[in-house]
């Protein structure tokens, strides 16, 4: 495998604390170099070294991931030993119910200043993660009260606005040991599809700056790429400045997520649409990528096809930025406090309603997000959680945009042009649902989209039957 490329990964002098995430992206993004991430997770200790080896020596500038598993998402602690001893998959690291030694040597010279590993987790109720996280060296995660709420059950969000007070407390102690906790919001994903952009957007912001009032300072604001580009575009440039309005002593970052919906089933599909988020992160000036693979509409991916997204999404990039897209080193601060001097969007309008909505709610952010889905003044489309209003509906227009078809109580009501509001009957959810599938797949299979057009696609990469290479095929073993 390719090794990296000297500007990102040498430091020199005392440097930042090892492993330090917003460090390393923030050197990355000023040498012009996307970083690009997989979502990759695996329960048994020695495939997880052996994929965490893997994306370091990967032909990009990469970070590595460890993505939990659904049963320590949920706090099944039981299910877990359960799995253990009788040997039966996982499908991610449980950090929690490992030895903290265990994870140690995981991570054994490979998490560092170059190579910074970050957790990913989906838990409503993450104490027990951020103390396994904190116990074995790591200083990066994500996530929020909201985001990993909503989505992902049924526990109270006031329960869950408690649980992230309370692991944001602790997460900032990282400080006195000489880290620097790196939190990244997930606020832009929700529920992966058919939210449109400026809610994605609104939501992102109120999550960093919730973890900025308890004490965060280096934040990464994350985006799902949508089913249009020209609306995605304006949607990371509305993030950027309401970043730059309301965050302006922080250090951020925009992190784009590869579709989060049904994804293509052909790999030229896949690759399209992971070839267009690409795209995405370097015309906007985005600093950081998370892919997806030829495998998600079927199974969990391999090491070796998470490697390969990888490298794709790198070579799209670079060849994005010499083609006349914004380099990344073009995109930081001051591309967004230019974007704020001009005239403003509909996605910025709409999302900059519904955070002053919120902040002028209560002087407390965590109370005043309660207060905001209580009156509906954020309300989550086709989102079916006790404590969302469920009156607004989305839907996709002639032209590939998400539209509000129904506002409820949103603040928006001088922003959306009611003419545009229109019912949404089970088939259109269902039509909408697979609206990306059929744009990138259609093209593979003898039809045309116009959602892909000029997009590089990558060769098909052949699929393993097999799960992922043994450990001394792809990396050290364990210490």
């Amino acid at each position: 495998m390719r090794t990296k490329t000297a500007p990102v990964r040498t430091t020199t002098g005392p440097g930042p604390r090892v492993g330090d995430f917003g460090a390393f992206v923030r050197r990355a993004h000023q040498a012009g170099q996307l970083v690009v991430q997989p979502r990759m997770g695996f329960g048994e200790p020695a495939t997880m070294r052996a994929g965490l080896h893997a994306t370091r020596y990967a032909g990009a500038t990469t970070v590595g991931t460890l993505t939990l598993d659904s049963y320590t998402r949920v706090g099944d602690l039981a299910a877990i030993r359960t799995a253990l001893r009788k040997g039966t998959g996982i499908n991610g690291f449980p950090i929690v119910s490992y030895d903290v030694e265990i994870t140690r040597a995981v991570l054994q010279d490979l998490h560092a200043d170059d190579f910074p590993v970050q957790v990913r987790h989906g838990s409503a109720a993450p104490f027990d993660i951020f103390v396994a996280l904190m116990r074995a060296g790591l200083s990066a995660t994500e996530g929020g009260p909201v985001s990993y709420c909503l989505p992902y059950g049924r526990t109270p969000l006031d329960e869950s606005m408690r649980n992230w007070e309370r692991s944001s407390a602790l997460f900032t102690q990282l400080r006195e040991r000489g880290a620097s906790p790196h939190m990244e919001t997930f606020g832009g994903c929700l529920l992966g599809q058919l939210c449109p952009p400026s809610m994605l957007v609104a939501v992102s912001v109120l999550e960093a700056v919730f973890f900025h009032r308890l004490g965060i300072d280096d934040l990464s604001v994350s985006y799902a790429q949508q089913t249009n580009g020209v609306q995605d575009r304006e949607a990371v440039h509305a993030l950027r400045r309401l970043c730059a309005e309301l965050l302006p002593d922080a250090d951020w970052h925009v992190v784009i997520y590869a579709y989060m919906g049904v994804y293509p089933r052909t790999p030229e599909g896949c690759y399209r649409l992971l070839g267009q988020a690409a795209e995405l992160a370097v015309i906007t000036g985005s600093e950081r990528l998370i892919v997806k693979t030829v495998a998600e509409s079927q199974r969990i991916p391999t090491i070796a096809e998470n490697v390969a997204a990888l490298e794709y999404a790198g070579r799209v990039a670079q060849a994005a930025a010499g083609t006349g897209g914004r380099g990344p080193a073009e995109g930081g601060r001051a591309a967004a406090l230019g974007d704020s001097q001009k005239d403003d969007s509909q996605t910025y309008a709409e999302a900059r309603a519904l955070v002053d909505a919120v902040l002028n709610s209560h002087p407390d952010l965590g109370h005043a997000l309660l207060l905001a889905f209580k009156r509906g003044y954020l309300d989550i489309p086709y989102c079916v959680h006790p404590d969302n209003a469920g009156r607004s509906r989305s839907y996709i227009d002639g032209d590939g945009w998400l539209r509000w078809a129904d506002t409820g109580s949103l603040p928006l009501a001088d922003l959306v042009d009611g003419r545009r509001s229109r019912p949404v009957t089970s088939s259109d959810l269902l039509e909408a649902l697979s609206y990306v599938q059929r744009s990138y797949d259609e093209p593979s299979l003898g039809g045309d989209s116009p959602h892909t057009a000029g997009t590089p696609v990558a060769p098909p990469v052949a699929r393993s039957e097999e799960g992922p290479p043994a450990p001394s095929e792809e990396g050290p073993p364990l210490p």
